[in-house]
């Protein structure tokens, strides 16, 4: 099994692979469309303009798109002191800054990490996952956490969101022109529009799916390991993630941020498309490699 040097290492080589893949892909669809209407230099302009500013977007702001998207708060000290100690706790114990903590408003039992390093890293946890955890489960659901935040795993997650979610705007969009073009628009680059338009609506979740598969499931179960490492209660962790699969679903999330969650967050759907695109790991194969810890 790989250390911990090597994770981050083979993560940071992941997270800009990801990133060139995104940019070309991008350039390339909106050059494609650009170039069906003769505006071959500008198509070009425009797609190496819109791939380099999102991806400038997404490393230093991603983090913040994403809390604003699950319309996260800074946590109260007062009212979540609990969710406060235990952050506090992990950071000690791993050497990390402690990061910046926000609470999603909602009943579910989730949590995640976002960023782009560890001195710029966020972790968000549900109001029901404060209120029903102990403290030891806490405890180890943020070292879960910490887990992706030393391994980098925050920077290719946060990037993967935000570069399924640009996806599937200008996916949108191209949806959008051809359903209100005029009738007198439709030339012979419109039937192109179309055509590509039509590939890309099809392949867009494939596209997405193998995106997002950048981050391996093998990821959760390092995450598990570590935080099993940092608190020494792996049955602590296995507590948290059971009631955590019996927990409502978080309202909030979307297929582009799912992958992000410690568990998945549609776990209750019964949608086909969930299930093929789940990022997770199924819980009880990930409480079974933690029962091996207390063996």
């Amino acid at each position: 099994m790989e250390n911990v040097y090597q994770a981050v290492d083979a993560n940071k080589r992941k997270s800009w692979l990801v990133i060139i893949f995104f940019n070309l892909f991008v350039i390339g669809t909106i050059y494609l469309i650009l170039n069906a209407f003769d505006y071959q230099i500008l198509g070009l302009i425009i797609a190496i303009g819109i791939a380099l500013s999102s991806s400038l977007i997404n490393y230093y702001y991603g983090d913040k798109i994403i809390i604003f998207s699950l319309k996260a708060k800074p946590i109260d000290k007062v009212d979540y002191p609990q969710v406060i100690q235990a952050v506090e706790n992990i950071s000690l114990a791993t050497g990390l800054p402690r990061p910046e903590v926000y609470l999603i408003p909602s009943p579910g039992l989730n949590a995640m990490a976002t960023g782009r390093d560890p001195d710029h890293s966020a972790i968000l946890v549900t109001q029901g996952l404060a209120n029903i955890l102990s403290k030891s489960e806490l405890e180890a659901v943020i070292g879960h956490e910490f887990g992706h935040i030393v391994n980098y795993d925050i920077r290719l997650m946060t990037f993967v969101s935000l570069a399924v979610g640009v996806l599937t705007i200008f996916l949108d969009i191209i949806q959008r022109r051809l359903w209100f073009r005029s009738n007198d628009d439709r030339q012979e680059g419109n039937n192109i529009l179309a055509l590509l338009a039509l590939v890309l609506i099809v392949l867009a979740p494939f596209i997405a799916q193998l995106i997002q598969l950048a981050i391996s499931r093998r990821r959760e179960y390092l995450a598990d390991a570590y935080s099993a490492k940092i608190t020494r209660q792996p049955s602590a962790l296995i507590s948290a993630l059971i009631k955590i699969s019996q927990a409502p679903q978080v309202a909030q999330a979307r297929l582009n941020t799912s992958h992000l969650f410690i568990a998945n967050p549609f776990k209750n759907k019964k949608n086909f498309i969930v299930k093929w695109f789940s990022t997770h790991p199924p819980v009880e194969d990930r409480i079974q490699a933690l029962e091996k810890m207390l063996s």
